[in-house]
């Protein structure tokens, strides 16, 4: 079974993530086939806009962690390049010139959070819970950092990454992390008629120009940081505190910091 699905209906790319038993958590398989998805959305003409969702209770649970505790045993090399393989996805996200919408059916932590910071647009049902809790686990939510500072602020950023808190669906709206709540009933057909509303109402050159103008603007600086957060992304994980968290969520125990 693929853990990414793709298919286009009416103008739009729809990339579902398809891990559902394991709450669609981010393992290789599946940021690679993200990538993948995500490169052939955006050269195919057929696509004016995309469509990211998840199938499950869970939008995306965050880092593979079983696949975590493994990496603990690579090199620092081999965790630097797999740290970049997600920030190659992050940006590909954050930067590809087409819209990308996200349609959050669930709890987004992390690493799911994280994909949710990269869209540009994003709607979530009321229940829906997102936290970047890697401090939790003696991680650090690096990558994101680069992207949330640039959406949210940096005072923001900071109380969200340091407390490592779960906030709700509006919470995150109010703070500009995602654009609207829609019931539950309703969070496809609103994600889809908004999707369809900018694609008859809108250019496809004007908006690809002017989100790739944003992400110009920073590109510079954004860059530079991203390759420090994947340095520190890849250094954490060797910790012996991120060896602890890992192995303490994984046996359902509290880590004793």
């Amino acid at each position: 079974m693929s853990a990414v699905l793709t298919e286009i209906i009416d103008r739009i790319g729809y990339i579902t993530l398809n891990r559902p038993e394991k709450r669609n958590a981010l393992s290789p398989e599946l940021i690679a086939g993200l990538q993948e998805a995500f490169e052939g959305m955006n050269e195919n003409e057929k696509v004016k806009v995309i469509v990211l969702r998840a199938k499950g209770k869970a939008f995306c649970a965050g880092a593979d962690l079983a696949y975590l505790q493994q990496l603990q045993n690579f090199s620092y090399e081999e965790n630097l390049s797999d740290s970049r393989k997600l920030m190659r996805l992050f940006n590909l996200i954050y930067s590809m010139p087409k819209v990308v919408i996200a349609e959050i059916q669930g709890h987004a932590l992390a690493g799911g959070c994280g994909l949710a910071t990269v869209c540009d647009f994003a709607f979530a049902v009321p229940d829906a819970l997102f936290g970047y809790t890697e401090v939790r686990i003696g991680f650090v939510p690096a990558l994101v950092s680069v992207f949330l500072q640039e959406q949210i602020g940096a005072a923001k950023t900071q109380e969200l990454l340091l407390s490592g808190e779960f906030i709700s669906a509006s919470k995150a709206a109010e703070l500009g992390l995602i654009t609207g709540v829609e019931p539950e009933e309703f969070l496809v057909k609103s994600v889809s008629e908004f999707a369809a509303k900018l694609i008859s109402q809108n250019s496809g050159f004007s908006m690809g120009k002017t989100k790739t103008l944003l992400r110009e603007l920073n590109q510079e600086s954004r860059d530079k940081s991203l390759q420090l957060a994947a340095e520190a992304n890849a250094r954490a994980r060797a910790h012996d505190d991120c060896k602890k968290g890992i192995a303490s969520f994984l046996n359902k125990t509290s880590p004793d910091w």
